[in-house]
């Protein structure tokens, strides 16, 4: 019984391994090779500008410095630094101890003047009645000539030490500046107000040789001030290096610059150097080997390893001199199975556009689940309440 049982034993050992080695030499299953799938683009004709961060200055664009034109006493002052004026509008009163004296020479140069008009009308009546000679006649109206004269000079000096005692705005703008009270004595030198012109301001900067062949007049610039864009137009490029600095002197103008404070500095950016019309690729399909530059293309499901020379670039594009033309197909994207002859798949833009709208329709249904159960729990919660 025993010897039975090993030779059956035995039996299923040998058909055990007959079946092993049977599996052994069937031939394997190849795994299926995947293609890698990339995008591609076609090179285009753009414009690629680059941007230098400068700081500037505020200034007005238009500023009037205000001087006393006689020297005396301030009598009234009519304004204040921050206040909006109208041309015309009084700025302060000056009492130059000129102005009543003045007066006082023009009404005597009047009296002067109707008393030789008098004196004329009568000496013509006398003259035309054959009375008196015409020497006599003559000096009358030289006397009346004179006199006219005499007033005219009069009421001219009169008006001018009115205008001198009362100082008025000569445009209209912004009080910058208005550091007088009554009773100050003040000279013609003494400054008594500064207002800048209402509407636009201008940023003055400077920049170095490189930079400014780059900036024309009409050219746009940005202004940020404490969060706030401003958008500006150079109308200034000076010729010349400023002796003190060694740059070049831009002046730009900021409409709607009221917020701006007068005197404070900014920061800009303005464009430094730029390309126009030219080759354009996405910056993040150009790779470098080193130092020099080069694209992948495809070809019919073939990648292609091609130099390129590149020009300017900034974040997003970046401009091509030579190696490709608009026709090629650029790959975007990158992968580790990219290769000179390596096979690619061009990836479906249809698909990834219906991807998308998948994904976004997924995207609101989520937030419409969410939105039920959210009421769902609520109401429940009512309910547990009321209970």
């Amino acid at each position: 019984m025993k010897k039975k049982v090993v030779i059956a034993g035995v039996v299923v050992a040998v058909i055990a391994v007959a079946a092993g080695i049977s599996a052994m030499r069937k031939k394997p299953v190849e795994e299926e090779t995947l293609i890698p799938v990339v995008n591609v683009e076609n090179p285009q004709m753009g414009s690629i500008e680059l941007y230098r961060s400068l700081v500037g200055k505020v200034e007005p664009s238009d500023v009037v410095y205000i001087y006393p034109k006689a020297a005396g006493e301030i009598t009234d002052v009519f304004v204040k630094a921050g206040d909006m004026v109208q041309e015309g509008q009084p700025i302060c009163k000056i009492d130059t101890k000129q102005v009543e004296a003045a007066r006082l020479q023009m009404e005597s140069a009047q009296q002067a003047m109707n008393d030789a008009n008098t004196n004329l009308g009568r000496q013509q009546a006398l003259f035309a009645a054959g009375d008196i000679a015409s020497v006599a006649f003559e000096q009358a109206q030289t006397q009346a000539r004179n006199a006219q004269i005499a007033y005219d000079s009069a009421k001219l000096n009169y008006d001018y030490q009115v205008e001198f005692a009362n100082v008025t705005a000569p445009i209209s703008g912004k009080v910058e500046t208005c550091n007088i009270e009554v009773h100050d004595n003040v000279a013609s030198q003494v400054l008594l107000a500064v207002i800048s012109g209402a509407g636009s301001k201008s940023i003055t900067f400077s920049v170095p040789e490189k930079v400014v062949t780059e900036l024309h007049v009409g050219d746009p610039i940005s202004v940020d001030k404490n969060g706030t864009d401003y958008q500006g137009t150079i109308n200034e490029v000076s010729s010349m290096i400023d002796d003190s600095t060694g740059l070049f002197k831009v002046k730009a103008s900021v409409e709607n610059g009221d917020a701006l404070p007068t005197g404070s500095t900014t920061k800009l950016s303005v464009i430094s150097d730029r390309a126009d019309n030219v080759l354009t690729i996405p910056v993040d399909a150009v790779y470098y080997s080193g130092g020099d530059a080069y694209v992948y293309t495809y070809d019919n499901g073939t990648v292609h390893y091609v130099p390129v020379e590149v020009g300017l670039y900034d974040s997003k594009k970046a401009q091509i001199l030579s190696g490709i033309n608009a026709s090629d197909e650029v790959i975007t994207t990158w992968s580790s199975e990219l290769y000179e002859g390596s096979q690619v798949q061009k990836a479906d833009p249809n698909a990834a556009a219906d991807t998308q709208a998948a994904d976004a329709s997924a995207e609101t249904s989520a937030d419409a689940q969410s939105a039920d159960n959210a009421e769902s729990t609520e109401a429940s919660g009512e309910e547990t309440s009321g209970n």
